[in-house]
């Protein structure tokens, strides 16, 4: 299971795509697919592997453009979906872990995609109305079916893994994990270590706060960062102390901010890859390059000094807010 996502002896770095940016971002904006289809194509180039995607995302629409950008490359990318989340007629959303909700989705993310077999199909959020071990059963089936080649589970909590974990191998984790969100080093990277088990890290740039571009001024009532509490106006100012840390280290390597972030979740362990997420070439060959930058131990415990952050976000594994 490990190997559909970390091939110890490829030559691709160990960095993904996050492709929800790609059908929208954390405010409305304009989006451009033929944009997008570039910027899937040169992350091919520069050896990403792995793109990460979602039912949810438009809702529908950025499996719908990942389908259309590889179906050339097919064999040059682990495609990664997730389900058990849908949009409901007023916008808001609500999640569905039925047997029957789970086929019908991956049939039609199959579609979407124009791929005959998904590598990595993600449990975007446990339903609480199912039990899980039905759930998991429903997704076991599908890897049996041949439809899925490994299965992967996103915000559960360390007791839920531990249950499905014994039905059925766990091929690959998905959290946030960034130097502004390290609160799954606590369990999460643990139970990946003992299970030998893949960790996707989402937000490894703190949801943009990090690349130290992110204006205060500039974020809306629309943008979904304001209700995030780590961008309150107070909690936003105090935690530009992590980001000054960050850009300290950088000068040192002739690197960015952003570039350091990623470096830092890649130095969690060999079993972490970070799946920043981007629309534009130029953050995605930042990004990518981030694979190459090599902190030294001085640079990880001055990183290690830099104070919590304040407005802590947790996630609802933990069964608080999410």
């Amino acid at each position: 299971m490990r190997r559909v996502l970390i091939d110890d002896d490829s030559k691709e770095i160990r960095v993904g795509l996050g492709c929800t940016s790609l059908s929208h971002g954390y405010s409305p904006v304009q989006q451009d697919e033929e944009d997008s289809v570039r910027v899937i194509h040169r992350a091919l180039e520069l050896g990403i592997r792995i793109f990460d995607t979602a039912d949810i995302y438009g809702p529908y629409s950025n499996e719908r453009l990942l389908g259309r950008a590889l179906r050339k490359h097919r064999d040059r990318a682990v495609i990664a979906t997730k389900c058990g989340l849908v949009t409901n007629a007023d916008g808001t959303l609500s999640r569905d872990g039925s047997p029957q909700h789970i086929q019908a989705a991956c049939e039609a993310s199959l579609t979407r995609l124009r791929t005959d077999v998904i590598d990595l199909y993600q449990l975007h959020r446990v339903d609480p109305k199912v039990p899980l071990e039905e759930t998991w059963g429903a997704m076991a089936a599908l890897v049996q079916a041949g439809k899925v080649r490994s299965l992967g589970v996103s915000h559960a909590s360390i007791e839920e893994l531990d249950r499905i974990h014994a039905q059925f191998p766990i091929g690959a984790v998905q959290y946030e994990l960034s130097i502004l969100a390290r609160h799954t080093l606590e369990d999460v990277l643990q139970w990946c270590e003992k299970t030998d088990t893949p960790f996707l890290a989402f937000s490894p740039l703190g949801r943009g706060f990090l690349t130290g571009q992110v204006d205060y001024a500039a974020l809306g009532d629309k943008d979904a960062r304001s209700r995030d509490p780590r961008f309150d106006e107070q909690a936003f100012t105090a935690n530009r102390t992590i980001v000054d840390g960050l850009t300290k280290v950088s000068r040192r390597h002739g690197a960015t901010p952003a570039q350091v972030s990623i470096a830092w979740v890649l130095a969690q362990s060999d079993l972490v890859i970070p799946i920043p997420a981007t629309k534009r070439l130029r953050w995605l060959e930042q990004n990518a390059a981030a694979a190459k930058l090599e902190l030294g131990d001085e640079d990880l415990r001055e990183l290690a000094r830099l104070p919590e952050v304040v407005g802590r976000m947790r996630w609802d594994y933990a069964r608080t807010s999410s």
